[in-house]
């Protein structure tokens, strides 16, 4: 019989919450963290703003120590380390003493899309001028993509899997999947799951250059990234980290942790970049199959699902992406389950997104709420024609959440569903 497995822990750096406190209250009150960057006007961005976590830099004596601080030039790193180290804490687990042997029953599975992106143009200036020798003996470690997850590895005292896993916008729940599939494998008992992604022009800029950023907002950035509306007009930019203690039920029973909500499972596949997939689109068909899959593997029915976090960007996939639950899910207009999209309030965090936008579907099944969908008054009317107003809720409901759905669907047509449930 496989383990049940269940998060007892939960870390989270976010545009409008570096805290999972203070994220909460902003999700349940639609507070937006997406702001104008000064930077990106100065660079001539056609978006100018995106959203970013915001903290003082004394706040990283809290988590690195003063020869870990020297030369630290690496948002991503900054934001995992935070979201990391406060969901094992959360969970009730201690930093291992370093005198100790290693915790060979726990593990970090922790993903990135890119790492340290400001720290390699540090080190590529000073190769190029010819000062080699001074690049400083911690470049490596803040550019190498496996960073974070030894970062965090080393900090706990990890003696299981420690690994980082990249699948672009699918990075933060496929790493969550991974963990649960090892725990019930009997492999380990506790793993550290989770996602970061850099700030800054150099990971944005692509994508600006791409012309799928909204330019219209500069002067109300608040009011830019409007996911499922009629007037949505590209994703907002956005960074961070989310983190999540995903634990076997014995372990977390043992201890007497507090456990957040149960894993019942989840399924991660690709569109091979057919039938209309592609590395910026994905393939219906996949997507379908995937959430269809997950559902198998879960062991419910379509019906039993209360909540969907979608992925839903604000771009002209979210109609396609209503569709595909739709199908996938065989149901419609008032049968449809709530939906909504933590991009509305934050942007697109990608690489972090899974992961962050996994803390907050966690955050409602414990606390019996859907957050609301700001900026979406104006309803795509492809997607008004598939689904109730009603289950697009623009402000926070309280509602009983048993069982929630949440997906991630990346560039290079990759997938990742996982189920959650309240935990009884």
């Amino acid at each position: 019989m496989n383990k049940r497995v269940v998060i007892t822990g939960l870390g989270v750096v976010s545009p409008n919450g570096t805290s999972v406190s203070e994220f909460n209250r902003s999700i349940k009150n639609g507070v937006s963290g997406i702001r104008h960057i000064n930077e990106l006007k100065e660079l001539n961005f056609s978006c100018q703003i995106a959203g970013k976590p915001l903290y003082r830099k004394d706040y990283l004596n809290n988590y690195f120590n003063s020869i870990q601080l020297r030369g630290l030039n690496a948002s991503g790193l900054e934001y995992g380390v935070i979201a990391g180290i406060d969901a094992w804490k959360n969970a009730g687990l201690s930093l291992n003493d370093k005198e100790d042997d290693p915790i060979w029953d726990a593990g970090v599975i922790f993903g990135t899309g890119i790492l340290g992106v400001d720290k390699f143009r540090d080190a590529i200036y000073k190769v190029d001028e010819g000062k080699v020798r001074r690049l400083g003996s911690t470049t490596v470690i803040q550019t190498m993509a496996s960073g974070i997850s030894a970062f965090l590895g080393g900090m706990i005292g990890c003696g299981n899997i420690t690994t980082t896993n990249s699948s672009a916008c699918s990075t933060g729940t496929e790493a969550i999947l991974m963990a649960y599939e090892r725990i019930i494998s009997g492999k380990v008992e506790i793993i550290l799951a989770g996602s970061t992604s850099d700030s800054g022009p150099y990971v944005w800029g692509g994508f600006d250059a791409m012309r799928i950023l909204p330019h219209k907002y500069n002067e109300n950035p608040t009011e830019a990234s409007r996911p499922m509306s009629a007037s949505a007009n590209g994703f907002v930019p956005g960074s961070g980290a989310g983190a999540l203690v995903v634990e076997s039920l014995e372990s977390a029973q043992n201890r007497g942790a507090t456990i957040y909500a149960e894993i019942l499972g989840g399924h991660i596949n690709s569109g091979g970049q057919r039938n209309g997939g592609s590395m910026t689109a994905p393939n219906s068909k996949a997507v379908q199959h995937c959430i269809q899959q997950a559902i198998i593997n879960a062991n419910i029915h379509s019906d039993d699902i209360d909540l969907i976090n979608g992925h839903l960007t604000a771009t002209t996939k979210d109609a396609t992406e209503i569709m595909n639950w739709c199908e996938a899910l065989n149901r419609r207009g008032k049968d449809f389950p709530s939906i909504n999209s933590l991009k509305s309030l934050v942007g697109h965090c990608l690489a972090a997104s899974g992961s962050i936008e996994s803390v907050a579907t966690v955050l409602q099944v414990y606390e019996d709420f859907a957050f609301g969908n700001i900026n979406c008054e104006d309803l795509h009317p492809e997607i008004e024609a598939l689904v109730d107003p009603t289950r697009i809720p623009t402000k926070t409901i309280s509602k009983p959440i048993n069982i929630a759905a949440k997906a991630s669907f990346g560039f290079g047509d990759v997938n990742a569903c996982v189920i959650f449930k309240k935990y009884s």
